[in-house]
């Protein structure tokens, strides 16, 4: 399996570098899980009814969103002494917007993009994360995984059967990996990029992309991640295309879990979507996804 070197990070085997395209702590955020940083989600906003179906949708000022993100980023950066950010450039809207926005706050800011298996990582996703970071001027490399899952794969062989949920449960693991790999070398923190209807759905990976430094986006929903997207003017290809996490050929989110992200936002904001067997469906995710949410137990914490 590839090791990442700790000392020139362009040497790494396996590791492509693009071009580079050029292109004090805030009161609006809190400490979530431990270890974790998210922000509060506690800029200006209005609620407004939507007719069809009930749905509340949360209006933002994305104006002041950015600026209270932005400058919470780079607190952050100020109070760790951490020299800069690395992020998982998926090409997908969650690492779009986080992307953005730590570009915002720093220069020092580096896009991993990991493809891993899936045609879907090497075709559209690799694009739209070069797009974004030509737009936007952030400096990016391309880790390719798929030897390393591979490898991980034959080394455990025939001693333990593992399921299909698994072995596509070790991409996103892998990622963070070699995110912290990078990170830990050249001083920077890792920047998660999951957003609040993921959080609700238990719709990630535990110890993959649920494990991060700080999170500049865990309060938006599907829908506000997409707004704020539309405001900043995000590439089109990012915004439009169906969420997916690339675990396998054909994935989809929505098709995986059954609903559609408007139906967990709409849970979420109202407590129903207005259709009985999406909620139930929403209701089953949230609740056998606790102990993702949940800090891990150690014992002694049981009998406080």
């Amino acid at each position: 399996m590839r090791r990442l070197r700790q000392v020139d990070m362009r040497a790494v085997a396996g590791v492509k570098w693009d071009d580079v395209i050029h292109g004090r702590r805030h009161p609006g955020f809190f400490r979530g899980a431990p270890g974790k940083l998210a922000p509060r989600g506690n800029a200006p906003r209005t609620k407004q009814r939507i007719a069809q179906g009930g749905v509340f949708n949360v209006k933002r000022d994305y104006r002041q969103e950015l600026e209270a993100r932005v400058a919470f980023i780079a607190d952050l950066l100020a109070s760790s002494g951490a020299k800069g950010i690395v992020f998982g450039n998926s090409g997908g809207k969650d690492s779009a917007l986080c992307g953005i926005l730590c570009r915002r706050a720093t220069e020092q800011v580096l896009g991993v993009c990991m493809p891993c298996q899936s045609s879907r990582n090497f075709g559209e996703d690799l694009d739209d994360g070069r797009a974004l970071a030509g737009q936007f001027g952030i400096k990016t490399l391309v880790v390719d995984l798929t030897a390393a899952k591979s490898e991980l794969l034959a080394a455990i062989g025939d001693r333990a059967a593992v399921s299909d949920a698994a072995s596509a449960n070790i991409a996103p693991r892998l990622r963070m990996t070699t995110l912290y790999a990078i990170g830990q070398s050249l001083g920077y923190l890792v920047c998660g990029c999951s957003n609040a209807s993921e959080y609700y759905m238990g719709y990630f990976t535990k110890w993959g992309d649920g494990a991060y430094d700080f999170n500049p986006i865990a309060d938006l929903t599907v829908s506000e991640v997409y707004a704020f997207l539309d405001f900043l003017g995000a590439p089109a290809s990012i915004r439009q295309k169906p969420p997916s996490a690339g675990l396998f050929e054909g994935q989809t989110d929505e098709a995986e879990m059954g609903v559609r992200y408007e139906q967990v936002d709409a849970v979420m904001a109202g407590g129903s979507s207005g259709d009985p067997e999406a909620d139930a469906i929403i209701a089953r995710f949230h609740g056998r996804s606790h102990h993702k949410r949940a800090p891990a137990l150690r014992y002694g914490s049981h009998q406080k």
